[in-house]
């Protein structure tokens, strides 16, 4: 029995806070319009790299 590829869907970092700020980040999640209207087309990887590097740097930026 062969098994299936690894499946990993990343979701939305969208918290519902959808306001955007003086530098155009959204208020709730960090991430430019740009990166909010192609979430839908990219990639897991870059879906993970957007999560886990440059939204951790932009929310300790804004701290």
């Amino acid at each position: 029995m062969s098994q299936s590829p690894a499946f990993r869907a990343v979701l939305s970092p969208c918290i519902g806070v959808c306001s955007l700020d003086g530098a155009g980040l959204c208020e709730g999640c960090h991430r430019t319009t740009a990166e909010i209207a192609r979430w839908s087309q990219m990639g897991d990887d870059e879906r993970l790299h957007l999560m886990e590097v440059v939204l951790p740097g932009r929310e300790a930026v804004r701290a």
